[in-house]
Formats: C-alpha cells, structure tokens, sequence
C-alpha cells in the first residue's frame, strides 16, 4: 500500500518545516500490524529529538487524513549507516563511498556488486569492485543499493574508546 500523493507532499513539506528532508514513506505489513514508517535526513543527520518532533505533527496530520483507515503504527527513523538510496540522485550525492547492490532477478550478469561508486552516467551506474574492474550497471535494474558499512571497523573502534 502506498500513501498518496497529496498526503506525501503534505508529510514532506511539514518535515521541510523542520529543516530535514523526507526520503520516504513506506506502508509494511497489513492489517493492525500494519507500520508507517518515515525515512527522514538532515544536513548533519537526524537524532531523537528531531524524529519525536516529526513524529508528533505527523500524527496529528494523519488522525485527521487516517490514510490506513485501520490501526496502524507510526515510526519516524533516519536512513540509518547503511542507508537505501532512494533517489536516482543518491548516486551522485555518495560517489567515492562503497556501495552494496543488488540487481533484479532477471539481470544475468551480475546478482550483486559491492565496491566503490564512481557515479552515474546517464542511465548506467558505475561501481570500481573489488576484484579492481570497473562495472556498468543499468539503472532500472538495480533492485536496491545500499552503502556498504564495515561494521567490523565501526565496532573495534567503538570498544577502543576510553
């Protein structure tokens, strides 16, 4: 299920509001355990207090849209480290950073490449992997790409801290 349009450009426009940008909306699962989740970002990231704030007037806006018109649950969240892209523009916007993608299931040449993004040239990505060739792939069929996190980095550094 997907919110409507007019209600998305509202949402965007109230998280606009509160100097962020809204990257998504997604409706997962149905019925009463059926979850609204806001995917926001800022210029220096997101923390509690902005998605509390959004959170807030979000649910004001949809008790008077009830866009479900059943029980649902709010959640506000960041795109997190290993954030989705969601917009063509993503790939330009992360060029240098490594990247996770994976392609639809009828693309045969490759089902995933991870390694560093180049950037985008017209309708094609372009990654540098990590076997050090240079892959072009079309954009309409990459079924998601993400940033590649090295968590094991993240964590080693995170235990040596004082």
């Amino acid at each position: 299920m997907k919110l409507d349009q007019t209600l998305r450009t509202e949402l965007a426009t109230m998280v606009a509001d509160e100097g962020l940008e809204l990257l998504a909306t997604e409706v997962v699962g149905a019925g009463p355990k059926a979850v609204l989740r806001l995917i926001v970002d800022g210029p220096d990231g997101v923390n509690l207090d902005h998605c509390a704030s959004v959170s807030r007037q979000a649910s004001a806006m949809l008790d008077v849209e009830d866009p479900i018109g059943h029980h649902y649950t709010l959640e506000v969240s960041s795109p997190g480290l290993d954030r989705k892209f969601y917009q063509q523009d993503d790939y330009d916007r992360f060029v240098g950073q490594r990247v996770a993608i994976r392609m639809v299931p009828t693309y045969r040449e490759h089902r995933g490449v991870v390694g560093e993004l180049l950037g985008r040239r017209n309708d094609t990505v372009r990654i540098f992997d990590d076997s050090g060739q240079e892959i072009l792939l079309p954009i309409d069929e990459i079924f998601e790409a993400r940033l590649d996190v090295d968590w094991t980095k993240i964590m080693k550094e995170g235990k040596s801290r004082p």
